[in-house]
């Protein structure tokens, strides 16, 4: 093909993708990780409210925070094809199915093992529609790095959202472990009705669940192995940062700060995914590496300031850190996500994309696991300052790994 053609074909798809019925399936698709993420989050500013109600320990919560990686396993390994083989938005429509039953799960909540139970059901809503309404933003947006800034700024929303709803709810309004969840299932409704009206991307979908191949399989090509270490490393650091606001900044704040209003640990986490918010639209414009550079170079100071705050009990060192954190976290984040998407073919972009989120979510989780049994065998400081070393040194790794494939003309 000509370099003229290609070049005229490109902007003939930008401008299709921008014409105003495109415009909306690109909103809905980036409202669908909105929502979905925002489940996620919900459950930050109650924990201290779940302990006090069902009398588990530290480490217990940080277990319940993490069983969401058992559905996120199951969605990334399993269902992390689905949307390429059955279509954006059946894939899109049975995560929120999904998400609903997560809902009614915290709804009727009466011990630990709901939450539990809700956590997994809520982790395979959220890896499954991450891959399918990644790669939906994907293909209706035709500009690669604005995809990944509607993508970004979609998923940061969300979470900060839910964070800031549970926590004002629970702090002001009757049904402090209710009344949020039944808010939610009406935002779910809602975007059900907006999500069957969208076009499908998927040339040819399968109908028939029989032709379907569930076979599990990372979706990383042989070829692209080695560029896919420098956003998966990335990935894995920055989402367990955002790991540990989400899990231990309302219990940091009610312990070390005095400070136990649900309102207030949720809008911690909800000031760092604001920042990143903000972030993420000011930013628009940078290219993919650069963003991913900038976002590790960001999140080493961050990560710093967590332990800090925490040891000289210093609500203005953890504000700070949220505020470094949050553009951190979504520059990291977009970037490295931007560079999967400009690598993966696009018959398979869902599946590479799962793969690139299945190290998302092993950083969300698994981390926290590992702070909340050393706290349990040390002091709660001393787990937070180990935490923050290690995430530290994946953060610089990632960072030279990078630096060098930039430096190499590498992709």
């Amino acid at each position: 093909m000509e370099p003229h053609q290609a070049e005229r074909e490109a902007a003939v798809a930008i401008l299709k993708a921008r014409s105003p019925g495109n415009r909306a399936a690109v909103w809905v698709a980036a409202s669908q990780i909105a929502v979905v993420y925002a489940g996620s989050t919900m459950l930050t500013p109650l924990y201290r409210l779940y302990r006090e109600a069902f009398g588990f320990s530290k480490l217990t919560l940080t277990l319940v925070y993490a069983a969401y990686v058992v559905g996120n396993l199951v969605a990334l390994l399993v269902l992390g094809r689905l949307s390429d083989q059955a279509g954006r938005r059946r894939a899109n429509l049975v995560a929120l199915v999904l998400a609903l039953l997560a809902t009614l799960l915290f709804l009727a909540a009466s011990g630990i093992w709901w939450l539990v139970a809700g956590r997994i059901v809520s982790g395979l809503a959220i890896g499954l529609a991450a891959s399918a309404a990644t790669a939906w933003v994907a293909e209706l947006e035709a500009d690669k790095r604005e995809a990944s800034v509607y993508t970004t700024a979609g998923n940061f929303a969300g979470l900060a959202f839910g964070a800031l709803l549970a926590g004002l709810s629970a702090s002001y309004l009757p049904w402090p472990l209710r009344l949020s969840y039944l808010v939610y299932l009406a935002l779910l409704f809602a975007l059900a009705a907006l999500l069957w009206r969208m076009p499908e991307t998927v040339k040819a979908p399968i109908r028939q669940v029989e032709e379907l191949s569930l076979r599990p399989r990372i979706g990383i090509p042989r070829e692209l192995f080695a560029p896919f270490v420098a956003p998966a490393v990335t990935a894995f650091a920055t989402f367990a940062v955002i790991g540990y606001y989400s899990a231990l900044i309302p219990s940091l704040m009610a312990e070390a700060l005095r400070e136990p209003s649900p309102a207030a640990g949720g809008g911690i986490v909800a000031l760092m995914l604001a920042f990143g918010f903000v972030a993420s639209v000011l930013t628009r414009r940078l290219s993919s590496r650069a963003a991913m550079l900038c976002g590790l170079a960001l999140l080493l100071p961050g990560v710093a300031l967590m332990p800090l705050a925490e040891v000289r009990h210093s609500l203005a060192l953890l504000l700070c850190g949220a505020a470094l954190t949050g553009p951190a976290a979504v520059l990291s984040y977009r970037g490295s996500l931007q560079v999967v998407n400009e690598m993966a073919p696009a018959e398979r972009r869902g599946e590479m994309t799962a793969s690139y989120i299945l190290f998302c979510y092993a950083g969300n989780s698994l981390p926290i696991v590992g702070v909340g049994v050393l706290s349990t065998i040390t002091k709660a400081s001393t787990a937070d300052v180990t935490f923050a070393i290690i995430i530290a040194a994946l953060a610089a790794a990632a960072l030279v790994t990078g630096a060098l494939r930039l430096r190499s003309g590498g992709r």
